[in-house]
């Protein structure tokens, strides 16, 4: 048992590293969108048109990877899905126009969306076989990865190197590391006679308004992660340098965040959390949106970092206790979260096109507020046998 306790315990650290992995992919991509923006010659329309293809390759390509780890296994299946991604960052740089461009950021959403769930449906069974919360620590160092992601590129972008050398320094660095970690992840294989899980499974009922407050929350991280740094330099006029850091110091505000949110929600409960958290991330929104300069709207991204930084931890372990089937429920809320951070910075294109990019933040401040206002949804109960 002892002997039992303690692959557990590495393989949690090991989970750990590989959500660090995964998030410094996002913030190397999120740095350097102005670059590749200027790079592909798009407008704000066709640069939100182009981040609208790692939504379609997600939704497309997410509900497949509870297949891939039932045919390979956990560690098998987590390794290949996780090189898949840190490779797949090399591409979005390399496109010259909007149609290259489209086409490498649904690889790319595709095999982020299928690596997150991967690795999140392990995070669940190591907090299972623990008997105690660790998602939030977890989700903590993704954000901890996309924060060491996005000050490399904040670094790159202020000394002019192009994403080109960037990425693929970044993504040859990163797949060598998620592959060590890999090894030390649980090797779960699925019984002889069990069926092989639904190509596409849809949330039960009760996991809807769960589902729809995760949306809420990742809407708001994808729309900060991927135009904080356009935002700044183009509302702002803020150099290349100083635009990157607004998503370093969101980047940052959300690690720290998540990093101690599981003491935070022992203390106070989920409800309370989330609730509190809507009200912070509302008044960050608002601070970007009347921002009169940089520094201003910086404060405001990181307050939004703040707001949602534990609002999808708790949703999983809330669809986790709405139905008799636990998997399929995080699944679907999986689904919806992950599908709104990807769909969000084209939606925000759009709004900016239409009008400016701070009408589109009025959007997410709106969905903040949403927050608030749903905390309930997540409010804890009985988990449901299966």
């Amino acid at each position: 048992m002892a002997e039992d306790t303690n692959l557990v315990k590495r393989s949690r650290y090991a989970v750990a590293a590989v959500f660090c992995v995964h998030g410094s992919v996002t913030g190397s991509f999120a740095t350097r969108v102005p670059w590749i923006q200027e790079h592909s010659g798009l407008s704000a329309g066709q640069l939100g048109l182009a981040l609208a293809f790692p939504a379609l390759g997600a939704a497309l390509m997410m509900p497949l990877a509870a297949r891939v780890t039932h045919r390979f296994g956990t560690r098998t299946a987590l390794r290949g899905l996780l090189a898949l991604w840190t490779l797949a960052l090399i591409l979005p740089s390399l496109a010259p126009n909007l149609l290259t461009l489209c086409a490498a950021l649904f690889v790319y959403g595709g095999t982020s969306g299928m690596a997150d769930v991967a690795m999140n449906a392990l995070g669940v069974e190591v907090e299972h076989r623990l008997k105690k919360s660790i998602m939030s620590g977890l989700h903590g160092m993704w954000s901890a990865g996309a924060l060491i992601g996005s000050a490399i590129g904040t670094v790159a972008a202020h000394i002019g190197l192009s994403a080109q050398i960037h990425h693929l320094v970044m993504a040859v660095v990163l797949t060598i590391v998620g592959a060590v970690m890999c090894q030390f992840v649980l090797n779960i294989h699925p019984e002889e006679d069990e069926e092989p899980p639904a190509r596409f499974a849809l949330p039960p009922k009760s996991a809807l308004l769960i589902g729809a407050v995760g949306f809420c929350a990742v809407f708001a991280e994808g729309a900060s992660l991927d135009w904080s740094a356009v935002y700044l330099r183009d509302i702002l006029d803020s150099g290349a340098g100083v635009a990157a850091g607004a998503t370093t110091g969101f980047a940052l505000t959300m690690a720290i965040a998540r990093i101690t949110g599981d003491a935070v929600v022992d203390r106070f409960g989920a409800v309370r959390t989330v609730r509190w958290s809507g009200v912070i991330a509302t008044a960050g929104g608002v601070l970007v949106v009347v921002a009169p300069n940089a520094i201003v709207a910086m404060i405001g991204f990181g307050l939004i970092g703040i707001g949602i930084a534990v609002v999808v931890p708790l949703a999983f372990a809330a669809a986790a206790r709405s139905g008799s089937n636990a998997s399929q429920a995080i699944a679907g809320v999986a689904t919806i979260t992950y599908a709104s951070g990807l769909v969000a910075p084209s939606i925000i294109g759009g709004i900016a096109q239409a009008s400016n990019l701070t009408i589109s933040f009025v959007v997410v401040t709106a969905l903040a507020a949403g927050l608030a206002v749903f905390a309930p949804v997540l409010r804890a109960k009985p988990r449901v046998s299966a």
